[in-house]
């Protein structure tokens, strides 16, 4: 059972059994064939002895003496048309001779309590009959075809080594890849090597190759996160400690309550670089969650009540313009913090009073977001960089940690969905996050 487990073995099981049924029925052909073969072939001598015999004369001595030796095995006896013996032989141990009416041609007789085959030819002056017993005709037909079959009996034993060892020439390439995988170091994500391996393995080691493709570059991202990560924690850390000092330092009350304002902001800011760090980790490929069936637009409004405080504070107007309702397939969470994300950047960075309108339509091309904003908008040639992570692109530090749109950007990747940048009709910029008919995550 454990050797089965083995894919040599198991190729070998079944070929060497499709190989024995193969030789089983080859040879039971062959054997019945020649047996076949070998009866005809004694009916044509029993024929041509009976036939040779009966258009000669006397049967001379040295003649009656080969057909009355013990190692012959026909019984040949002659009559004359009036029933006169001319001649008759019998081999050792059979009392009687071959009856004296005979069946022109072929026919079977019981005899000294065996089976016979004869063949009868008359003349014109005599009757000739040639008689075999029929179990010496089956032993000599066995023995023929026996003869015929041990070559493949012979040659089974030497054609299953030929293909164990075959199959093992052809399955070392799989042996390779599993020794260049198992020799490998525990960072090593290096793709395996493909050169000498046949076609129907290359397939499996490069969707291998491709998994460790994947996984390299989720790692560097992860590596590259972490150290943005820490490089960006470290700021406010460092203010919070100073603010601090300040608020130990601090003599009278007002100074304190400035002090613990600034502290208070310190806090606020470090919780939301957090809170946006947590997203983004969430919002990775690796971290991604089975899509379930959602309303896009119950999502959007969701997102709007969570803007809304914010746009409150800013005097900023929000709109939404959708549809009732827009079923589709995805991850309810993620959506709802991107849509947050766009929204609370259009609302920081929109201007004084700005005015932001989140659109949802749906056409025969796919599903189409838009958030607008009246802000100062993103020039063209620094809209790719908007996208990176803690990238501010002139923004004063204390207004965001830069990660808004590389989370948005993650969700839509994650959705199969498109996110580009443009102009706003409201003087400000444009967000779109375009999913396709039939959107692949």
């Amino acid at each position: 059972m454990r050797r089965l487990a083995s894919l040599r073995a198991r190729l070998f099981a079944f070929v060497l059994v499709l190989a024995g049924v193969t030789a089983l029925g080859v040879g039971g052909a062959t054997f019945f064939s020649v047996l076949a073969e070998a009866d005809k072939l004694f009916d044509y001598h029993l024929q041509q002895v009976a036939l040779s015999l009966r258009d000669q004369g006397e049967i001379a001595p040295d003649e009656a003496a080969a057909l009355a030796n013990p190692d012959f095995d026909y019984v040949v006896q002659i009559w004359s048309l009036r029933g006169a013996a001319v001649y008759s032989s019998r081999p050792p141990g059979l009392r009687e001779a071959l009856p004296a009416s005979a069946v022109l041609g072929f026919s079977e007789i019981t005899l000294g309590g065996q089976v016979w085959r004869v063949y009868a030819a008359a003349t014109p002056l005599r009757i000739v009959q040639v008689g075999q017993p029929e179990a010496v005709r089956r032993r000599l037909a066995a023995e023929a075809a026996l003869r015929s079959v041990w070559p493949v009996a012979v040659a089974a034993p030497l054609v299953a080594l030929g293909l164990w060892w075959l199959l093992g020439i052809s399955l070392a390439p799989l042996q390779r890849v599993a020794g260049a995988a198992r020799s490998r170091e525990v960072g090593s994500l290096a793709p395996l090597p493909v050169a000498p391996l046949p076609s129907e393995v290359r397939p499996l080691v490069d969707a291998f190759n491709g998994l460790l493709e994947r996984l390299s570059a989720a790692f560097d991202g992860q590596r590259a996160f972490i150290a943005d990560a820490a490089h960006e924690l470290r700021t406010p850390l460092t203010a919070l400690k100073l603010q601090i000092g300040l608020l130990g330092d601090a003599q009278s009350p007002e100074e304190r309550q400035a002090a613990l304002s600034r502290l208070r902001a310190g806090v606020d800011r470090a919780a939301h670089l957090v809170e946006q760090l947590l997203a983004l980790a969430r919002a990775e490929p690796q971290a991604a969650t089975p899509a379930v069936p959602l309303d896009l637009v119950e999502i959007a409004q969701q997102a709007m009540a969570d803007a809304r405080p914010l746009a409150q504070a800013h005097d900023a107007q929000l709109r939404l313009e959708a549809p009732p309702t827009l079923p589709m397939p995805g991850d309810p969470q993620a959506l709802r913090s991107a849509l947050r994300n766009l929204l609370d950047n259009a609302v920081k960075y929109g201007g004084r009073s700005p005015q932001v309108t989140l659109s949802i339509s749906q056409s025969p091309d796919g599903v189409l977001l838009r958030v607008d904003d009246s802000g100062p908008g993103i020039a063209p040639a620094q809209r790719e960089r908007a996208f990176e992570r803690f990238q501010r692109l002139g923004h004063d530090e204390r207004d965001g940690s830069g990660l808004g749109l590389a989370i948005v950007r993650a969700v839509a990747a994650r959705h199969g969905a498109r996110l580009t940048l443009d102009d706003s009709p409201l003087g400000g910029l444009r967000v779109e996050m375009r999913w396709p008919a039939s959107p692949q995550p």
